[in-house]
């Protein structure tokens, strides 16, 4: 374990953050271990970590600590995928849904952009856990971070009643109308996706099982009947696999480029959710203290003048992070969605055209046998 202490801190760096990434993943029983290169700033080299899924909460909850930051609850925290579920049931595979495909290539890419994202963020990149995740040889502590406010905030049931109040701020308002719509949206298109992705899975398994049964009706011998009739299912049977195959890519085309696109756009969407509801929190709070200081007594009327003070220009400065993190979001999310649908239609077509060509090619030899 590591003896140094990480907590808040203003380090620096010492790795290119878009050149991270997850490269391999290893599994020991129910453990899954990931291998995380980046480059290094100064010279040539790379490091090379090892990581499991409890390190990168690990790093979350340090990122999640940092309650000194200035307006740290207006950042929109990239979204860390769930706990990777090991051997388990078709249902629990299903919660992970695109995550969960691929023999664990889309999940390393969903850690790899969760690391990159945080790597670019500009505050909590700064954060010493974030350099000692990337770049120390040993695993990092394994140590519980103590509670802070972001976990009293999500889990305290009582706070709840607070996400219905309404805001003083028209923009973010609309913001929260917005974001609840475009959520369950979001959700669902990827749930809908998901039941495609799947399907086309399927029939990519019933036609390899198809292919291999008409390997079942070839039959030896010198009767020109037979003979005939097992050239045809050899043949059948190889269309039939080039079916598969073209079916597979399709499936892993769909999984790769705009699977992983709404997988992402709906984790960040309850991202920014989780950040609304920070905040309105702290509105909660704003008005309370003010309610306060108008009620007080003289003899405390200083105390709670400057409490309201404090509050105020606490949430000033979450307000104006979090319109800065919700620009941001906002056009990150246009490109990120531009990328995926046109990587998406360029697979398509790709494999489209190369089904075609096997296909014409199968076409031409039928009508040699015929």
């Amino acid at each position: 374990m590591m003896q140094e202490e990480v907590n808040e801190a203003t380090s620096v760096l010492s790795v290119y953050g878009h050149t991270v990434k997850v490269t391999e993943v290893s599994q020991d029983g129910d453990t899954l271990t990931f291998i995380i290169v980046s480059q290094k700033l100064s010279g040539t080299g790379e490091y090379h970590v090892d990581r499991t899924y409890d390190d990168f909460e690990w790093l979350q909850q340090h990122l999640f600590a940092q309650e000194d930051v200035p307006g740290i609850q207006g950042v929109i925290f990239p979204p860390l995928p769930a706990r990777p579920q090991v051997n388990a049931s078709a249902k629990a595979m299903k919660q992970l849904g695109f995550l969960g495909l691929g023999e664990w290539q889309p999940y390393c890419k969903a850690l790899e952009t969760f690391l990159r994202q945080v790597a670019a963020h500009s505050i909590l990149s700064k954060n010493k856990a974030v350099e000692v995740f990337l770049t120390s040889t040993e695993p990092p502590g394994r140590q519980k971070v103590r509670r802070n406010i972001f976990n009293r905030l999500s889990q305290a049931v009582e706070e709840m009643r607070k996400e219905g109040h309404k805001d003083v701020d028209e923009f973010f308002q609309t913001e929260r109308d917005h974001n609840l719509v475009l959520t369950g949206h979001t959700r669902m298109a990827g749930e809908k996706f998901l039941d495609v992705v799947l399907t086309e899975q399927k029939i990519a398994v019933a036609c390899g099982h198809f292919a291999a049964a008409l390997h079942l009706c070839i039959e030896n011998g010198e009767d020109p009947e037979k003979r005939a009739f097992s050239r045809v299912c050899v043949k059948l049977s190889e269309v039939f696999d080039s079916i598969k195959k073209n079916m597979m890519s399709v499936a892993v085309n769909d999984m790769n480029t705009l699977g992983l696109g709404l997988d992402l756009d709906s984790r960040y969407q309850e991202a920014e959710k989780e950040m609304l509801f920070r905040r309105i929190c702290k509105l909660v709070e704003l008005e309370n203290a003010r309610k306060n200081a108008e009620k007080a007594k003289p003899v405390k009327k200083n105390a709670m003048e400057e409490v309201k003070k404090a509050a105020e220009g606490e949430f000033e400065q979450i307000c104006k992070v979090a319109k800065q993190e919700i620009a941001h979001l906002s056009q990150d999310r246009v490109g990120m969605v531009q990328k995926c649908l046109t990587q998406w239609c360029e697979q398509q077509l790709q494999t489209a055209k190369e089904g075609a060509d096997v296909f014409n090619q199968h076409l031409q030899a039928f009508k040699a046998m015929a």
